[in-house]
């Protein structure tokens, strides 16, 4: 019933894993890592970035995970829940808890606490902020018959079901705290995890304590962990160079993992992925002249994306020209198809005098200006930007860049107070359902900032999520992807990330994944020494 997609990675990172499967983890110690961005809330519904991830997700539990020994970051297996069956209509999945999992109060989590949290996340009432609310589209109720028992009922069969439950954004809060106070968790922690919230000092750190009680007998194996804000990429390899930290779970690029290992050697692990990670340009559609389709496919029609990640990828986190799936997997259109939409034509000249064109056609005078807003993280986001502003020069357009400071760069542009904005797509499976709800109308998914309703896209969103046959689903994926990114060019492409994680060699346990959302749990992590 899953659609998920196996990912190739690198013979080093499997030969990693199979290397600290066979160790016996030890005891002890405090794990230590920047995080460069601090999280804007602590509600795990509510918010997108990794500052709120890596920080805070060792709190909580979810219902599923994704397996944290699998390399490809996309088989789904229990947490909270035990097992699950599904019924022959695929419409009806029924989930069994375990037994024994407390929240950190010393109380229980029930159905009605598993309940409650989805039913915030799938159904959030007015006031409430759920941006994943537009995966769920599938699903009609979720009921909790008894104390252990958790049923999703779905309107039609669908195959992304178990890889959306197993967002590790989707943090079990318990119900009588919701009932409450439906937002008490933007400002408050108290999970089920592995670790116990011991403090947050903003603009520091975050500190969290091993849970004596936890119920998976046996783990975290840590005594604690540091989670340190730090915005700056060379203080983030400083501190791992100088031994003050541990890894950076986000990612570091080919010069500094180059660097890293040069001077500490043996220290120094590396372990690399494909990552299901892009930056795009989002255009306010309620702005002129950006409510013009014309506009925005001049804006995409500038960008020489080939060139940009040969020089790129030399000095970024960045690499592969992209649509709106991770090239190379099954759904990704082939490059030589992918080429003949515009912006990704590989004669940048002839590209850009129909930028020019389109450009005048829409009544935009040579020289117009607009504000480019982009979120306050080096790494990609500053190259990336730069880049944007250097090729939009070349049709004759002169862009002011406004970067904001991360914490608070997404209630920035979800209030619309924009024109052209950086935005970014980043999952923890790759599937098409959970790549592609984020272009889906506003009035759908409330993280689509663009402020655009689309019925057609939508409609081919939800064609190609309940069809079973996989070549009419690439088919309808290469439309949406059409109309996406060409015929209404409502949002633009820059390039897939490259994921590179060099860490101590101390720091047993962990594998790198396709996601930089996945395995910061921190239960299975231990260090050597």
């Amino acid at each position: 019933m899953r659609r998920v997609i196996r990912l190739a990675t690198l013979a080093t990172a499997a030969s990693f894993a199979l290397s600290a499967i066979a160790q016996t983890p030890r005891n002890g110690g405090e794990l230590i890592f920047p995080v460069p961005s601090e999280p804007p809330s602590y509600d795990g519904h509510r918010e997108e970035t990794f500052g709120l991830i890596h920080p805070i997700a060792p709190f909580y539990n979810t219902l599923l995970r994704v397996d944290p020994t699998d390399i490809s970051g996309t088989r789904v297996v229990p947490s909270v829940a035990s097992s699950w069956t599904v019924s022959s209509d695929g419409k009806t999945y029924t989930f069994k808890l375990r037994g024994g999992v407390k929240f950190h109060d010393g109380s229980e989590l029930t159905a009605k606490d598993v309940k409650a949290s989805y039913d915030k996340i799938i159904f959030p009432p007015p006031g409430v902020g759920s941006t994943r609310q537009g995966q769920y589209v599938a699903v009609e109720a979720v009921e909790a018959p008894d104390a252990t028992t958790v049923v999703f009922r779905l309107k039609y069969a669908s195959g992304s079901l178990l890889a959306g439950l197993a967002s590790p954004y989707n943090f079990l809060y318990k119900a009588d705290i919701l009932a409450k106070e439906p937002n008490w968790y933007e400002k408050n922690i108290m999970g089920t995890g592995p670790f116990v919230f011991v403090e947050h000092v903003k603009g520091s750190h975050v500190v969290g304590k091993k849970n004596p009680d936890y119920w998976d007998k046996g783990k975290p194996h840590l005594d604690s962990f540091r989670a340190i804000f730090m915005r700056d990429s060379a203080a983030q390899v400083a501190a791992v160079r100088g031994e003050r930290a541990h890894i950076q779970f986000r990612g570091f690029t080919p010069k500094d993992r180059d660097n890293l290992k040069a001077a500490l050697g043996d220290k120094i692990t590396v372990q690399e992925s494909p990552w299901d990670c892009i930056l795009m340009v989002g255009f306010n559609h309620e702005k002129k002249p950006f409510d013009d389709k014309r506009v925005r496919r001049a804006l995409s029609l500038a960008l020489d994306r080939h060139e940009a990640s040969k020089a790129l990828s030399q000095i970024a986190i960045v690499k592969a020209v992209a649509g709106v799936q991770v090239p190379g997997t099954p759904f990704a259109t082939p490059p030589e198809e992918l080429n003949k939409l515009a912006g990704y034509w590989t004669d940048a000249e002839k590209s850009r005098a129909e930028a020019r064109k389109l450009l005048r056609e829409a009544g935009v005078p040579d020289g117009f200006s607009f504000t480019f807003s982009n979120r306050g993280i080096p790494m990609p986001y500053e190259p990336l930007g730069v880049w944007l502003i250097d090729q939009w020069r070349k049709v004759g357009l002169n862009v002011e860049q406004r970067v904001i400071e991360a914490a608070g760069y997404y209630g920035v542009i979800r209030s619309g107070d924009t024109e052209a904005f950086m935005d970014f797509q980043c999952g923890y499976i790759v599937d098409p359902d959970l790549d592609m709800y984020k272009f889906l109308s506003t009035s759908r998914n409330p993280a689509n900032y663009g402020r655009y309703e689309d019925p057609v896209l939508d409609e081919l969103y939800d064609k190609q999520s309940r069809t079973t046959s996989v070549e009419e689903r690439k088919r309808l994926v290469g439309a949406f992807e059409k109309r996406l990114l060409e015929e209404e060019a409502h949002y633009l492409m820059t390039l897939q990330w490259h994921r590179i994680i060099p860490h101590s060699a101390k720091v047993k346990g962990w594998q790198v994944t396709p996601s930089h959302y996945l395995n910061n749990t921190l239960d299975t992590v231990w260090l050597s020494e």
